[in-house]
């Protein structure tokens, strides 16, 4: 009984730590929402510490590669002084693109905790599954971190872009 209390407990624990950090995902994605970026957030987490965030810039810096991922990345490397962030989970508010899904794999980020699904552009299992290839280096995923608060947020985006 003792075992499966402690096994309960470390899942709760779990639960609430994930949760907190994509909570800080979703307030980066709400800076993108008020810059008139498509609301994407990104946290990189090193041993228990946030070692970057980040939020799309791409319309805002004119520039294709300013996604939150590939931001939050750059800032990671630049914390740890290397490429590899092999030790590194990373939060983000929706399902990484192709270009965000192969960085993640290049930097050797260890965990990927995913929001909300991208139905129509997806590569962790939605349209395509980047990951399952066989890489020298495998990502494990997790989807559905406050999947509900990323979805709205998108959708509230895309109401308020289409008026």
């Amino acid at each position: 009984m003792s075992q499966d209390l402690d096994m309960l407990m470390r899942f709760q624990i779990n639960l609430s730590m994930k949760n907190k950090y994509m909570k800080l995902a979703l307030e980066e994605a709400k800076k993108a929402y008020s810059k008139d970026e498509v609301p994407v957030g990104a946290i990189i987490v090193y041993n228990n510490e946030i070692i970057a965030k980040s939020h799309n810039l791409k319309h805002l810096n004119q520039d294709v590669t300013s996604h939150a991922e590939i931001l939050a990345i750059k800032q990671a490397q630049e914390h740890l002084k290397t490429w590899r962030l092999e030790e590194c989970d990373m939060y983000v508010t929706l399902e990484p693109c192709v270009m965000c899904a192969g960085a993640i794999i290049q930097s050797r980020i260890k965990n990927l905790y995913i929001g909300a699904k991208d139905p129509k552009g997806g590569a962790s299992g939605s349209v395509i599954n980047v990951f399952e290839n066989p890489w020298n280096h495998t990502v494990n995923l997790e989807f559905g971190i406050m999947e509900e608060e990323s979805s709205k947020l998108l959708k509230d985006f895309f109401k308020k872009l289409r008026k």
